[in-house]
């Protein structure tokens, strides 16, 4: 067992000084704020107990902290009994082109979130295959009502900010995105010029503004990487500074070898590596959390820049298509599509949804939570044993064709962890707070189907009902995870932290209050208990009510073009 960590060892890892903050020249105490938040309880966010201070702002900056006379400010918040703490960094995301949809990031911001890091689980933006260009433009169309701009992260990031943002954004370069660039979508290995393609694509990245890489290998293209292809662009990760978030190669079964092989990559390479939404999958895994934990403290100790995130629920959400062996889902669409529709496959992809089967228990685990074509919106919200007999198939006849009808745009939520595990896992040092969700509202095209809970509550849940109401750890505890944690983890300059010359990213919510209201059958709804959100010193959230302001920004690391 390593040792905790505690907030001295923290701050002190991270260069903080213990009871010192950054003092911007030219700052007197005489000068006006443009705001001035009175009497708040203050959590610092580097995990010491909340205490009573007024916080001054000048432009997007935090200029003081303390007690703050009456009349410095131009304008003044009274936040006498509600808590302030830095704005909720969202360390693991999924957000895209939905930025370009819903710019003020409803469903982020209205849970405290003022930073997402996207990009995650080895799926990106860019770079974009050749042979996917023409079906990615038709779906983005016809889902979101865009054109298809943008070829690399330059030009990203540049159409988010001619359409300005209401949160902060930084982005991870997926690895199965950069792998289908450059040798496409089947099971082999790479040649020596795939391999240097990959390498280049992701250091053009990174000298872009990425800061770092994800993996998914649960996933196809990235499941057919070897652990030397991954290790190979790590060593091109550890030398621009960044980090590897992983989707491991197994979350169940094998979830201990899986984490093995994750260490090994940071280990033999020199990256920081974090272990994404970290789970024990299915029950007869659930006995695993502990050797997990075991291993990931044992990495710590011996050296190894190691840590995790968790999103608080115990269902996870992804493609209906990963119902599917791995073997099934290789190569593009089409091929993918037509081994479905193949009755020579089919003995043998009945015999992998058998085994499915098995992990899961019963098909009443697997919740269809969003699909495309208009057809087939009543089985939103349906378990797949209630949406075969509303069909009048069996499930896997049911999941088959749905799958093929949608052509693979069909998201499942799956019940599949314990609750204990989850309360062990998201009370554990070596883990932060991810949703592992992208932004949502309750209007327009983002209010489609019955998307996980997570989108709406995941922050709010984990103070409310983990740290308030079961006391897992102390909420100051809970918020730094979600604070200055994650923005040293992800070299966020400036921010997740209540100090003077700190970005003014800054929650102002109720304590006893605080709660998610988002539910399975009814996700579309935003907490309670958040009164204000400000984004580099503007208020996305006044009131419990949306501004409508962009203040976010491109979040690049230090040195960046």
């Amino acid at each position: 067992m390593t040792t905790p960590i505690t907030r001295r060892r923290f701050l002190e890892s991270a260069g903080l000084a213990v009871g010192a903050g950054l003092v911007l020249r030219g700052c007197t105490k005489a000068k006006d704020f443009d705001l001035v938040i009175k009497d708040g309880l203050v959590f610092d966010g580097l995990g010491g107990p909340p205490g009573p201070a007024d916080i001054g702002l000048v432009g997007p900056r935090i200029m003081e902290v303390g007690s703050i006379a009456a009349g410095r400010g131009r304008a003044v918040l009274e936040a006498g009994g509600l808590a302030v703490s830095p704005g909720f960094i969202d360390v693991h995301d999924h957000t895209d082109a939905q930025l370009l949809v819903n710019p003020t990031a409803d469903s982020a911001v209205r849970q405290g979130v003022t930073s997402l890091i996207s990009g995650q689980c080895g799926a990106s933006p860019v770079p974009i295959a050749e042979s996917e260009l023409e079906e990615r433009a038709s779906l983005l169309r016809q889902e979101y009502g865009l054109d298809l701009t943008w070829r690399d992260l330059p030009s990203f990031f540049a159409r988010l900010e001619e359409s300005g943002l209401g949160i902060n954004y930084g982005i991870l370069i997926g690895h199965g995105s950069v792998r289908g660039a450059a040798m496409g979508f089947d099971d082999r290995a790479p040649t020596p010029a795939e391999a240097a393609k990959m390498a280049s694509l992701v250091a053009e990245a990174l000298a872009a503004g990425a800061l770092g890489l994800s993996s998914g290998l649960e996933y196809t293209p990235g499941s057919f990487a070897r652990p030397d292809e991954i290790e190979a662009l790590c060593r091109v990760v550890a030398g621009f500074g960044g980090l590897y978030a992983t989707h491991m190669r197994d979350e169940g079964d094998r979830l201990l070898e899986a984490l093995d092989e994750s260490v090994a990559a940071a280990r033999s390479t020199g990256v920081p590596v974090q272990i994404s939404h970290v789970k024990t999958a299915y029950p007869r895994n659930w006995p695993k959390v502990e050797a997990a934990l075991a291993r990931i403290e044992e990495a710590k100790a011996s050296g190894v820049d190691i840590f995790c995130d968790r999103y608080p629920y115990v269902a996870g959400a992804t493609g209906l298509s990963m119902n599917f062996p791995l073997w099934a889902r290789q190569g593009t669409t089409e091929e993918f599509l037509g081994r479905l529709k193949d009755p020579r496959r089919e003995a043998d992809l009945r015999a992998a949804f058998r085994e499915r089967e098995a992990r899961l228990g019963s098909w009443d685990k697997v919740v269809i939570s969003s699909v495309l074509s208009e057809k087939n919106r009543i089985f939103e919200g349906l378990d797949v044993i209630e949406g075969a007999k509303r069909a009048g198939k069996e499930p896997f006849a049911f999941i088959r064709d749905l799958v093929v009808e949608e052509r693979n745009n069909v998201d499942m939520v799956v019940f599949m962890m314990s609750e204990d595990n989850l309360r062990r896992i998201l009370a554990h040092p070596l883990v932060g707070i991810g949703a592992d969700a992208s932004v949502r509202s309750p209007e327009g095209v983002l209010s489609r189907g019955k998307p996980h809970p997570r989108s709406y509550g995941t922050f709010p849940r984990a103070l409310g009902r983990y740290a308030r109401d079961e006391k897992i750890i102390p909420m100051e505890e809970m918020i730094m995870k979600m604070t200055s944690r994650a923005a040293v983890r992800f070299r966020l300059a400036g921010r997740g932290a209540i100090r003077p010359g700190y970005f003014a990213d800054l929650v102002v919510f109720d304590p006893a209050k605080i709660i998610d209201r988002a539910t399975w059958t009814d996700p579309h709804r935003y907490p309670e208990g958040i009164a204000h959100v400000f984004v580099n010193g503007e208020a996305v959230i006044d009131g419990g009510s949306k501004t409508g302001r962009l203040p976010g920004k491109i979040l690049r690391p230090a040195g960046a073009a």
